[in-house]
Formats: structure tokens, sequence, C-alpha cells
């Protein structure tokens, strides 16, 4: 049947707690395959949770056993991710390389300058990016970063949050 309203509902509850994801489909060995079968799921699947394209799915049988264990060890892995805390050496030499390579836009003729990264002592990954002018900092532009960030450190199924602040 697919991700339906209750689904929605539940994903929002975990985005909106800042909770970590991991996404079962459960009844696989019921299910007519082809070549294609897993492909068509998992891309029916991230449409619908978009934006939140890096949330790992599982499809397992919990009758048949299949992928159970599987599914466990990806919890375990995103509850991991949720824990870890970088070095702001680390954070710094890979986003401001990134912030380099595709700078924020200018407002006003004035240009927006990010001086450093750190992360912030929260139970979840959060980071503050300082910045001449942060209120200038667009919606787009902070999603890359979020996205560079998650690329780089792997925090998937993790969500991030990520703040700019004046320097």
């Amino acid at each position: 049947r697919g991700i339906e309203a209750q689904d929605m509902s539940i994903f929002n509850l975990i985005v909106k707690n800042k909770k970590g994801l991991v996404i079962l489909v459960n009844k696989w060995d019921l299910v007519e395959k082809d070549t294609y079968s897993t492909g068509k799921f998992l891309d029916e699947i991230k449409e619908r949770i978009a934006p939140f394209t890096d949330v790992p799915v599982v499809f397992i049988s919990a009758q048949t056993k299949q992928r159970v264990y599987k599914a466990l060890g990806m919890a375990i892995d995103v509850y991991k991710c949720r824990k870890t805390k970088l070095k702001t050496s680390a954070l710094n030499e890979v986003l401001l390389k990134a912030v380099e390579a595709y700078p924020p836009p200018s407002v006003k003729g004035k240009y927006i300058k990010i001086k450093y990264v750190t992360q912030l002592p929260s139970p979840t990954p959060a980071f503050a990016l300082f910045a001449n002018l942060p209120q200038y900092i667009k919606e787009p532009y902070k999603r890359y970063i979020e996205n560079q960030i998650r690329e780089e450190f792997n925090f998937t199924g993790v969500p991030i949050q990520v703040y700019f602040r004046k320097k």
C-alpha cells in the first residue's frame, strides 16, 4: 500500500523531535519481485518523504526474519551517528572548502563571509557557522551546508540543525 497519512504524521513527529530514523518496509516476502522492484519502491518512498532523502530504508520480512538483523544494525548505526561529536578543526577543513567552492550569494552588493564553524553541545547534531552577515543567508544555502556535512561525516538518518551566527 505504500506510505500513508499515518506514516507521514509519524515521520513528521520524528523530524520535529529531532530523532534518528530508519524506514522498514515489512512483508517484503509477499511482494512480486523483478529486477527493479526494490528501486521502484525506494524511489516512491523517497518521493513521499522529500526533502529528507538521506534516510536509510530496509526491506524486511518479519515472518521469515529476512534482513531483521540488518535493520537492527542500521538502527544502531543511526543512533551512533546521532551521538557523533566532531572536532572543530575537521569541520572547518571540510566546510570552508565547500564555502570556497560555492560561496553564499551576495545580497544588496554585500558579500557574506563565513569565518568558521563549530558543533554545538546539544544531544543531536547541531552546527553554528559564524558569518559577518548571517541574516542574509537563505534556506537553500543552509540546505547546501547541511548536505555537505551529511556527505563528509556520514549523518545518515539523523536530523541536523544548522545555525548562522554573527561573528
